[in-house]
């Protein structure tokens, strides 16, 4: 048994004494106008109350409760000597379990057992330092026992990591499932489908069971190589998990095989250990991906519905579809820049092309606040600070030559961040196909500052991606 604190007799003295510490830190804190003057002075004893509960922890001063916490399916337990007022005041769970008890045996899972004494420090203290490793135990216990301020706390700590590329996402997104966390579990899903390449390329991947999969397969915001890579990536995938039949054809089935030039094809078809197995499964997509690149378009639109998700690209990162851009001191002035991407996926467009001019300024001005220099009598106005701007991207096409072959365009720009080593996408905004830019383009970005969590050593870091789409123009006759 491992027993962590001790009480002494005789405490009582120096429990009292905190709690007048409480009394004269909050009337002290209060400002009062003495001797006429508009304020007084505030007097702060915050720290030294927080040091004082510590000790009260530590020490088991006047403790009239004992918590015997025990891992399960061991042997092992830790013994705390703690205070009832204290518990109850952040649960209430504690505060009905206590209520006419003063010794109980709380069963927790080893990981939660192993952190108790950091669950408990937060009761008496306010504050804890978390590792990524003790964020599910502790996020487990703050919500059996009701702590919503320590369970709030903690859930924001492992979005703020999955945004930054530390955080286990595929494990924080099955804790989320289990426990109904929406907002993390929707957090989870956006870091994977943003950075599915490095999540496929780590151990990770493996863990991940056939629904998170069947999520992400059915996502058009997957950003990835291209479709090739998400097929080799969904073929270890059932390497190692071995699901059964119906699971793997249904994975397989959601690849967009269009998307996939017929070279290509040809090697999976070939090659593929997962297509060997469950090739009659997806025969029927195979010929529609050859029919697809047979034709043009608008002659395969005469006879086949073009308005689904396997005619649309999802985010490829392949040079055919779009072209990184890295401005260097972004705040500085306007940048210009130019690319080209294919004019669609079908292999009937492969060898055609839409260039695109873009337009970044770090401080564009709407035209309200454009500056003024004299109104109509003649007096002069105040011109527009540059920092009332904002930053603004505008993609537009060299020529209008793409829409004569039955194309739309969605542009999607992406923001990297470089989290240990590696460039992961940090935010996304998508272009409505009408639409020459995003009109919340980095709108909470300070780009003067050096250490913007948009800036990657003082470098903005896009990637710039234009997706074909061919349902606003092409209809399939009834």
């Amino acid at each position: 048994m491992l027993r962590i604190g001790y009480s002494k007799p005789g405490s009582w003295g120096s429990f009292w004494a905190m709690l007048t510490l409480v009394g004269l830190a909050t009337r002290a804190a209060q400002r009062a106008d003495v001797g006429g003057e508009a304020a007084g002075t505030s007097i702060n004893h915050s720290q030294v109350l927080l040091q004082r509960l510590q000790e009260l922890l530590r020490q088991g001063n006047a403790s009239d409760v004992v918590l015997r916490v025990q891992a399960a399916g061991t042997d092992e337990v830790r013994v705390f000597h703690a205070h009832r007022l204290l518990l109850g005041l952040h649960s209430e769970l504690f505060r009905g379990l206590l209520s006419n008890q003063s010794e109980v045996v709380l069963q927790e899972p080893r990981d939660c057992a192993a952190i108790f004494d950091k669950f408990i420090r937060y009761l008496y203290c306010g504050e804890l330092t978390v590792l990524l490793a003790q964020a599910i135990p502790l996020h487990r216990l703050a919500t059996k026992y009701g702590v919503a301020s320590l369970q709030r706390g903690v859930a924001d700590y492992m979005r703020a990591h999955l945004a930054g590329g530390a955080g286990p996402a595929v494990g924080w997104y099955h804790y989320a499932v289990s426990t109904g966390d929406e907002a993390l579990r929707e957090s989870c899903l956006q870091f994977l489908a943003w950075n599915l390449s490095a999540v496929a390329a780590s151990a990770e991947w493996g863990a991940m069971s056939p629904e998170l999969l069947a999520q992400l397969l059915q996502r058009s915001d997957l950003v990835l190589q291209d479709e090739l890579e998400l097929f080799h990536a969904l073929e270890a995938w059932l390497g190692r998990a071995r699901p059964p039949p119906a699971v793997a054809e249904r994975a397989l089935r959601a690849i967009r095989y269009p998307m996939i030039p017929p070279a290509q094809l040809f090697q999976l078809q070939a090659r593929s250990t997962a297509l060997a197995r469950h090739g009659p499964a997806v025969a029927d997509l195979l010929l529609q991906a050859y029919q697809f690149h047979a034709a043009s378009p608008l002659h395969y639109a005469k006879f086949f519905d073009v308005n689904g998700s396997a005619f649309l690209p999802r985010n490829y990162l392949a040079p055919a579809w779009g072209a990184p851009w890295v401005i260097n001191n972004p705040a500085r002035d306007d940048r210009s820049t130019s690319f080209q991407t294919q004019l669609g996926p079908s292999g009937h467009d492969a060898g055609r092309r839409v260039t695109w001019n873009v337009l970044f300024s770090p401080r564009w001005l709407p035209v309200s606040l454009r500056p003024v220099y004299a109104d109509a009598a003649g007096t002069a106005l105040p011109a527009a600070r540059p920092e009332d701007g904002r930053p603004r991207l505008v993609v537009t096409p060299a020529s209008s030559g793409g829409d004569a072959a039955g194309v739309s365009f969605q542009k999607t720009v992406l923001v990297g961040a470089r989290q240990q080593g590696r460039l992961l996408v940090r935010h996304a905004y998508s272009f409505h196909q009408s639409s020459e830019e995003a009109g919340d383009f980095l709108v909470h970005a300070d780009l003067q500052r050096r250490n913007s969590e948009y800036l990657v050593e003082n470098a903005l870091h896009l990637h710039l991606i234009v997706k074909p789409v061919y349902h606003t123009l092409i209809r399939t006759p009834k």
